[in-house]
């Protein structure tokens, strides 16, 4: 094993039980990935870390693929990602149940709605997203709107134990913060400065780093590249999932014009395809390319087979105040898809979902208000959806299996659906496991 991950899941207290997993959130972008792996590295080396920190990167590991600029960035760091520990291959919950589990959350502040009984174990959050946690004395909470999560981290490591800092973790925090803030460049709206006071920090700290512009360009065009990929792959590449009452949905970046995604063969089907296999009844498509790799273009697509979704969803986004999207329309050529360019450009997802996510308990509000009305005729069909019938010619007459559970009114963040994936390694031999990681380690690093 690569001895950078092996001591990120290395411990001064080995022999006390139990994990100390960083994570990140479920679209596990690159931010996400190197946060979660620096971070645990960073505990890692803390006298007072009381379990193993191991770094879990939030998605199937057959999704890891598709995170193309991450896959690179490893390469380039000398890393091999058959080391890392992935969602499907580590059973949470069944840590928790044991009580083997500390978490620490990075790059999201939320648990989605299938791991809320996780909340107690949650430790600490470090994140650049809108707060959307209450405060608590037992769990610390470092929020700020910065470009790039790792931002932070690398805050933390350089105030706290700049002694951690080497060639590797300098270079995947680097990377990340210059390909976060669009190599830093004002006109994209991402960069803040704490982002450049930590970038010059690492610059001046480790001056073999690659050279900024460079180290942009190969990570921007890895991060674009979806040659080859299905419609599907492209949707699950940076994805998030958001859910209100009956309504689930996925809010997908795609890394091209709306004008060319639209002009894929067969896109509504394999939207249809999508929703269906995934659980989902609404898609919001959000495409991003860039003028000069500078200045962001952005444009905006909604798609559902009901009208009632589709529409209800694209009035929420065009009549957003905080903030406004300026969206205008464009034509589609697919009755179940709304298009839009996107004027506000520096709208990124990360301030797109809060618009989602209020228009999601407004919608559940008012379902919620409507059920207690005792005189509603519920055998009238005038008050019911009367898109629901509107499904995909395969849909028809496919009745819902009902693996997907209740959502909370409380809980609007939506998790990938994980548990179907490969057999998940049991507490006790995860735990075994990193123990024997860490040993390996000590004895590599004796030896040296």
């Amino acid at each position: 094993m690569d001895a950078f991950l092996a001591c990120c899941v290395l411990c001064c207290s080995k022999n006390s039980p139990g994990l100390h997993v960083v994570m990140g959130n479920e679209a596990c972008d690159m931010d996400s990935m190197v946060s979660a792996m620096t971070f645990a590295y960073f505990l890692s080396k803390s006298l007072d870390c009381k379990r193993m920190p191991v770094p879990v990167l939030n998605i199937p590991r057959a999704e890891f693929p598709l995170r193309s600029d991450s896959t690179f960035l490893l390469r380039e760091s000398g890393l091999s990602q058959d080391c890392l520990l992935f969602r499907d291959e580590v059973d949470l919950h069944g840590l928790h149940k044991n009580k083997l589990l500390t978490l620490t959350l990075v790059d999201h502040n939320v648990l989605p709605r299938a791991d809320t009984e996780l909340e107690d174990a949650v430790v600490e959050v470090i994140d650049h997203h809108l707060l959307q946690r209450p405060t608590s004395p037992s769990c610390p909470i470092t929020v700020e709107p910065v470009g790039s999560c790792a931002t932070l981290v690398t805050e933390r490591i350089a105030q706290k134990a700049p002694e951690v800092l080497d060639q590797q973790v300098a270079q995947l925090l680097y990377a990340t913060i210059i390909l976060d803030c669009v190599n830093m460049a004002p006109e994209a709206g991402k960069v803040t400065p704490k982002d450049s006071q930590y970038a010059v920090f690492l610059e001046k700290r480790f001056p073999k780093l690659p050279q900024r512009g460079a180290l942009f360009q190969s990570l921007q065009n890895a991060k674009f590249d979806v040659s080859g990929l299905s419609t599907e792959q492209m949707l699950l590449k940076d994805m998030k999932a958001a859910s209100g009452g009956d309504l689930k949905l996925a809010v997908s970046v795609i890394y091209m014009t709306l004008e060319a995604f639209l002009q894929r063969r067969g896109l509504q089907q394999d939207l249809c395809d999508f929703c269906h296999n995934h659980n989902y009844n609404l898609v919001v498509a959000m495409t991003i390319s860039f003028i000069d790799n500078k200045e962001p273009f952005r444009q905006l697509a909604v798609y559902s087979s009901s009208t009632v979704n589709r529409e209800e969803m694209s009035e929420a986004l065009e009549k957003a105040k905080n903030p406004s999207l300026d969206l205008k329309p464009m034509s589609s050529p697919y009755p179940d898809v709304k298009a839009f360019i996107q004027g506000n450009t520096l709208a990124s997802r990360k301030k797109v979902m809060p618009i989602i996510t209020d228009f999601l308990k407004e919608r559940e509000r008012k379902v919620y208000q409507i059920g207690n009305i005792e005189d509603l005729d519920l055998d009238d069909d005038s008050n019911l959806d009367q898109s629901a019938s509107q499904q995909c010619p395969e849909d028809a007459g496919i009745e819902d299996d009902g693996q997907v559970p209740p959502t909370p009114m409380n809980s609007l963040v939506e998790g990938c659906p994980l548990d179907n994936g490969l057999p998940k390694i049991s507490p006790e031999v995860l735990v075994e496991k990193v123990s024997k990681m860490a040993s390996m380690e000590d004895t590599s690093s004796e030896g040296q």
